[in-house]
């Protein structure tokens, strides 16, 4: 491991920063030097290797603009080594992030439960009149004090009509009696994530609607989240999760089952009412790295989280739990964190 190394002058602008024995003692790593020694190790090493792996930002949502860190030094190896061999290292990570380790899931499950604690802090907050911007102030508030650093993504707090947005950011409206308000709201722990997706009744009260609107998305959920387990993959579950969707869209009358039977395959109706995917993955990053090809193995972490929207209604639904797959099936991270519609109203109405 390489630091920059400290003085008295950077002490004084910036603070203490770790000593050769303190940075060991925190990451287990026996060799540290300092920067200023990485040019002369560097090109010692690699003057006894013939395999270079170098990292490159190979998110599948990334969008590279711009020249980075990265590619900068990728250029200065290949100028000033150019008879290596080049190889990249984030298919490598890639593959192991996938995979959490007992300590990861601990991060992620205080991440969760944190996450928890806001959710509850809003039970008792949200009601007419309310701004969405106030209620996120409440959760911030509520994260930061049990030592998160905050959201683990830009929170979206939608009311009514905003909820049929899938990326609502704004959160500057008021919310209003008769409205849901969808929270796609979630803390970090450690460098890590958690993703929650819940939804309240601005006056504490499902309509009829509302409810079975609310109670479909569930079902849905509860039954994708069964479909979470070892040697499934992402391609056929996601085909079966709209089979179950289209189901209840036809329940709901959203959709009228002849239609369904003539639809298109590659098209099918349900996108409409549910045009993301179900599930992804989780870790370092909400959405983290993983190949979508990969069958799930143990220690693999997915969101659950099915939505039906209807713009007409003013109406967004969506419920979102962080999954951990076990060999012994599905362990929900989020287990303790209200979901039942009836439960909700309870809780708000206390």
């Amino acid at each position: 491991m390489f630091l920059k190394e400290t003085n008295e002058h950077i002490a004084i602008w910036e603070g203490h920063k770790y000593t050769k024995e303190e940075a060991t003692a925190t990451s287990g790593i026996r060799k540290i030097l300092w920067m200023k020694d990485f040019s002369v190790t560097f090109n010692a090493l690699i003057s006894e290797a013939e395999n270079v792996y170098l990292n490159t930002n190979e998110h599948t949502r990334a969008t590279v603009d711009v020249q980075t860190r990265d590619a900068r030094f990728i250029k200065f190896c290949q100028e000033r080594y150019p008879l290596h061999s080049y190889n990249r290292s984030a298919p490598i990570m890639h593959e192991l992030r996938a995979i959490k380790s007992k300590h990861e899931v601990e991060q992620m499950q205080n991440a969760c439960n944190i996450t928890e604690k806001g959710f509850r802090r809003l039970l008792g907050f949200v009601k007419p009149g309310v701004m969405e911007y106030e209620i996120e102030a409440e959760l911030i508030h509520e994260f930061v004090r049990n030592r998160s650093r905050g959201f683990a993504y830009g929170p979206i707090i939608a009311s009514g009509k905003s909820a049929c947005i899938l990326h609502y950011t704004d959160n500057n409206k008021e919310c209003k009696s008769g409205e849901v308000i969808l929270l796609d709201v979630a803390a970090e722990y450690g460098n890590y994530a958690s993703d929650l997706t819940r939804c309240l009744p601005i006056n504490g009260k499902f309509t009829p609607r509302q409810k079975d609107v609310y109670n479909a998305v569930l079902r849905v959920m509860r039954a994708a989240i069964k479909m979470l387990v070892i040697g499934n993959n992402i391609t056929n579950y996601h085909k079966e999760v709209g089979k179950l969707m289209e189901a209840e869209l036809i329940g709901l009358g959203l959709l009228d089952k002849n239609e369904v039977e003539k639809q298109n395959p590659g098209a099918p109706l349900y996108k409409k009412y549910f045009m993301h995917g179900t599930s992804h993955f989780l870790g370092l990053d909400v959405h983290d790295v993983g190949s979508k090809y990969r069958s799930f193995e143990a220690g693999m972490v997915f969101t659950c989280e099915p939505g039906i929207y209807i713009p007409a209604e003013g109406l967004g639904i969506r419920l979102e739990d962080d999954i951990l797959i076990t060999e012994n099936g599905p362990v929900n991270l989020m287990a303790n964190i209200p979901i039942e519609a009836d439960d909700i109203e309870k809780l708000m109405a206390n």
